[in-house]
């Protein structure tokens, strides 16, 4: 593509779950648990969940699928409960993921925005243990406690690229809370002299796009049904803790249609010698399509000269998930 490097953090293999999720959702479950973060282990979690009889708590949420399969994951390593609502359209596939660790889920009518407020109001009903990675009104402690587990990919990534640092980093966001974890992190890191950073989001569940388009201040929902493959980008409503973040720091906003993304899954599933071949699914290859896309398409040369892009470029890229959808990654790609 005509850069010097291209780094993709490979999430498909994370705790067996197909996609980095976890990383979040184990975090702020032990917050929540212990109260204590300085001597944090997984014992202790499990052995307080086992003390107030785990049997007894339950934790729910809302999902497009990867959040809802890691709370469930995590409950059942805990012995607890887990119920997980999803939007309507969900494919089975996803479902059963979730099923299989026991959750009770369930698909709603309506949309994933819908399925976050349903998941709210059931645990304020039954004083279940509401385990969102969107924050809103007053619901900002847990969800920054699953943005600040996301940070690990951030400390994983200068390790494996052995202190090298990014000139460009491509962010998805569907909510947001990855793309500001990893935005404050690269901050905090690097203050005014880190990389440049691209959002990314389905063309039609672009939140950030248009509340930087309106450009106010303020963070602009989409209502109603958000049709997309990427089914883990497709929210309508920004996380209030992830959008001053994104929108103070983050340079450039795209939206893609799926097309891009479906590139982008052929893209790494056919890497060559010495790369090695990364199973990414429609949420994950949407910044590979992207900046293959920007870098082979002539039309687009002045905006790559307007961001930098070009042969010194060191570019690091975030394959989220894996085939969390296996028929369609085969349609797309071909492989099995």
């Amino acid at each position: 593509m005509g850069v010097a490097e291209i780094w993709v953090k490979d999430e498909s293999h994370r705790f067996g779950l197909n996609a980095f999720k976890a990383l979040g959702a184990s975090y702020a479950m032990a917050v929540q648990i212990l109260g204590d973060t300085e001597h944090m282990s997984f014992d202790k979690v499990q052995a307080q969940v086992t003390n107030d009889n785990g049997s007894k708590i339950t934790f729910i949420a809302a999902t497009d699928g990867n959040h809802g399969c890691a709370v469930a994951w995590i409950a059942d390593l805990l012995g607890a409960k887990s119920v997980v609502y999803m939007p309507f359209g969900s494919k089975q596939v996803r479902v059963d993921a979730i099923r299989k660790f026991g959750a009770h889920v369930e698909v709603i009518s309506g949309s994933y925005d819908d399925a976050v407020s349903h998941a709210a109001n059931q645990a304020d009903t039954h004083g279940w243990t509401l385990i969102q990675d969107t924050a809103w009104g007053d619901y900002t402690s847990l969800p920054l406690s699953i943005m600040q587990g996301y940070t690990t990919l951030l400390t994983e990534v200068l390790e494996q690229i052995e202190q090298q640092t990014p000139t460009h980093v491509f962010l998805q966001a569907g909510v947001g809370s990855m793309a500001a974890a990893i935005q404050a992190a690269l901050v905090e890191r690097y203050g005014e002299s880190g990389p440049i950073v691209s959002i990314v989001e389905p063309d039609n569940a672009d939140c950030y796009f248009r509340s930087m388009q309106v450009a106010d201040g303020e963070l602009h929902a989409i209502k109603g049904h958000l049709d997309t493959s990427m089914a883990g980008l497709a929210c309508g409503t920004p996380s209030s803790l992830a959008w001053p973040l994104i929108r103070d720091y983050s340079a450039f906003f795209f939206k893609c249609n799926d097309q891009v993304t479906e590139s982008g899954m052929r893209i790494l599933a056919s890497a060559v010698n010495p790369d090695e071949s990364v199973i990414s699914g429609e949420s994950g290859a949407v910044t590979t399509g992207l900046l293959a896309e920007l870098m082979n398409n002539a039309a687009h040369r002045e905006l790559t000269h307007v961001m930098s892009l070009g042969p010194e470029s060191k570019i690091l890229l975030i394959s989220t998930e894996g085939d969390t959808d296996p028929d369609n990654y085969h349609r797309i790609t071909g492989i099995p």
